[in-house]
């Protein structure tokens, strides 16, 4: 492959990457990385594939046969939990015996996980500080300004956190979703009226996680008034209301853990069962 061919995929694959990060989705790049000594395979190490979609991709290894057992291994990988991962060709396209011996590092590329938090009380700005340290991305959303001053979320690790003072909760929920792709929105107001206009917004604006604080009473009577109003039972049912797993949390600090841990399992595709279940078994 001639060096100006070279740097021209490279440039579209730049370019492809970029556009995926923007819209929130994800695509797996895979890269040549080992060839087998004294065997010709017609590769070049350093070579890249982007698969952003079953049946797409941006570049080429430099076999068309691989590039379309790469596709498919790319779609098996980015339903797994790994962020990346090396594979011999011939674990997952044995038919290319030619190929044997080459290896390929997988590696997911998504935008960096984004959080929204509807309501700054003391369990809402507990998650913000904590889902901040995991690594996402935090919109922490509230109509009181003395609950979201920059003052009260001062360290290194909290000033990533984007504060946002809502005039209407709706628009400022719709704003902070935006694509909706990626992101997950918690919702720990102070009342029914405020978890009616966050829930409606978020459901709306279609995340990959919602989730609602309350008791088993106070979620179901805001899920009954959007359930008349109209709302699709189908994006109820995901809702995760009451939110969060079952730890047992009393503190704000512990209620935001148990938030966040369902949030984590949710993207990971995690169970939340104990890892030691299987000694029980």
């Amino acid at each position: 492959m001639s060096d100006d061919k070279t740097s021209n995929e490279a440039g579209l694959i730049s370019k492809a990457i970029d556009g995926l990060l923007d819209r929130g989705a994800a695509a797996v790049l895979i890269t040549v990385i080992h060839l087998p000594e004294g065997k010709s395979t017609g590769l070049r190490v350093g070579s890249k594939l982007l698969a952003p979609q079953p049946g797409e991709r941006v570049g080429t290894t430099g076999a068309v046969q691989l590039d379309e057992a790469v596709n498919r291994q790319a779609h098996t990988f980015i339903s797994s939990r790994d962020e990346a991962k090396v594979f011999a060709v011939e674990e997952f396209a044995a038919e290319l015996a030619g190929l044997h011996g080459v290896q390929l590092l997988f590696e997911r590329i998504e935008a960096e996980p984004r959080l929204i938090i509807a309501g700054a009380g003391h369990v809402g700005a507990s998650l913000a500080r904590l889902a901040a340290l995991v690594g996402y991305r935090v919109t922490l959303v509230d109509d009181r300004p003395e609950f979201i001053g920059r003052y009260l979320f001062n360290s290194p690790s909290e000033q990533s956190i984007d504060l946002v003072l809502a005039e209407r909760w709706a628009d400022s929920i719709r704003t902070a979703v935006a694509g909706g792709r990626g992101v997950s929105v918690a919702i720990v107001t102070r009342g029914h009226k405020q978890d009616e206009d966050c829930l409606r917004a978020a459901v709306s604006s279609n995340p990959s996680y919602i989730g609602m604080i309350g008791s088993k009473r106070r979620t179901n009577i805001v899920l009954d008034k959007l359930r008349e109003e109209g709302t699709n039972e189908e994006q109820l049912k995901r809702v995760r209301a009451p939110v969060g797993l079952d730890i047992g949390a009393v503190s704000p600090e512990e209620v935001a853990l148990a938030i966040l841990a369902e949030i984590v399992a949710e993207r990971r595709g995690g169970s939340g069962s104990p890892l030691s279940s299987w000694r029980r078994a």
